[in-house]
């Protein structure tokens, strides 16, 4: 096994044993990566993918018997095997522990087409080759989500994982001057791989996710019974190839996390209150007046009610005067009118302790005038609430 090959196994095992790491570092490397809550993987999922794959040539050694065969025919008995691109699948069921990890079971498929059978030195089998090469097989993968700190729509994740495959050949054939080498069978093995990719989480299905992933997936090298054939197609030797394959592939899918929670709703910012309008009553007076007309009690009464209905904490009440005779006398007449509203209002049920009076002589006009003019709208007392 190749020094890169046996790395990768030992980086499995390795990531096999993070659960173990992270349970008693829990607040070590794993924890500063742990996933927010609605990106984590918690309880069963499924998962299915599919793309392109890509095998790396494959090196070619002929046994002792085969290799007297095809030497017989001028053709040294090692060469490479090159492969056209192909397709890949995938299919798994996995527990998400919460925490990150993940574990799954995965069923896995690969094809491709030979296209040259190359390196056999002398009479060399260098014609374009038929056949297809086939691999399924069963994988155990062990995962580990990562979160991007203010990226929630992306989940890079890493795995790796091992188990059983098998290679078929179906009619593997390469030809030369003096007739061809003809292989086909099935053959099992160890198998490993190691995983790369990105999951962008669908907002609108909580546990739903598209997947993009690279794949690196081997196995250990295996034997394959073998015929040389002259151009009669005659079998005139036998033994076996042994042959290596290496995978890349590049896969898009789909996965589905049961039973996820819902992502937390956005939060719904309250509108600012703004504070109820003050409500202002006008009463009127006749000139010179401070006594109360039955419309003065009327409006005096509208205004009790609104009080106690629409929950005021106080009444502002002021009295006004038109611009006849002096301030000072116009002071002491507004300020009389004020008192004389605010009596009523009591007498209609409002609290004595939320009234406030004051006069303003004839400082404030609704309507200005010049001094001595009598006005109707002057001569008034306001009754504001708030």
């Amino acid at each position: 096994m190749t020094p890169f090959k046996t790395s990768l196994l030992a980086g499995a095992a390795a990531l096999l044993g993070l659960p173990a790491v992270a349970s008693a570092q829990s607040t070590g490397f794993m924890d500063n990566f742990r996933l927010a809550p609605q990106q984590t993987v918690s309880g069963f999922y499924i998962g299915a993918g599919a793309g392109g794959n890509f095998m790396e040539n494959s090196t070619l050694r002929s046994d002792s018997a085969l290799a007297g065969g095809l030497a017989a025919r001028g053709i040294r008995g090692r060469g490479d095997a090159i492969y056209e691109p192909g397709f890949a699948g995938v299919l798994s069921v996995g527990w998400g522990f919460g925490n990150g990890l993940r574990a799954e079971i995965e069923g896995n498929f690969r094809q491709n087409d030979f296209r040259k059978v190359g390196g056999f030195a002398g009479a060399g089998l260098n014609n374009r080759a038929g056949g297809i090469e086939r691999s399924y097989g069963v994988m155990g993968n062990l995962l580990y989500d990562f979160r991007i700190p203010g990226a929630p729509w992306v989940v890079p994740y890493i795995g790796a994982g091992v188990g059983y495959a098998w290679r078929d050949w179906t009619r593997m054939r390469a030809n030369s001057p003096s007739g061809a080498m003809v292989s086909s069978g099935v053959e099992g093995g160890l198998a490993y791989q190691a995983i790369g990719g990105l999951a962008f989480p669908i907002a609108q299905v909580p546990g739903l996710a598209v997947t993009a992933e690279y794949r690196y997936f081997a196995m250990e090298p295996m034997n394959y019974g073998t015929r040389v054939v002259n151009t009669a197609n005659q079998g005139v030797a036998g033994g076996r190839l042994r042959s290596e394959s290496a995978n890349h592939s590049v896969l898009v899918g789909l996965r589905y996390a049961f039973n996820q929670p819902a992502p937390p709703p956005a939060p719904v910012v309250a509108p600012a209150v703004a504070p109820a309008p003050a409500r202002t009553f006008l009463v009127f007076f006749d000139w010179d007046r401070y006594d109360l007309t039955d419309r003065a009690r009327q409006i005096i009464s509208e205004a009790a009610n609104n009080y106690r209905t629409v929950g005021s904490t106080r009444i502002e009440v002021s009295g006004h005067a038109d611009r006849t005779g002096t301030h000072a006398y116009n002071q002491r007449l507004s300020e009389r009118r004020a008192s004389a509203v605010a009596a009523e209002l009591v007498r209609q049920g409002v609290p004595q302790g939320a009234i406030t009076t004051q006069g303003f002589s004839f400082d404030r006009p609704l309507v200005p005038t010049a001094q001595g003019v009598r006005e109707p709208q002057n001569r008034r007392v306001e009754i504001v609430l708030r």
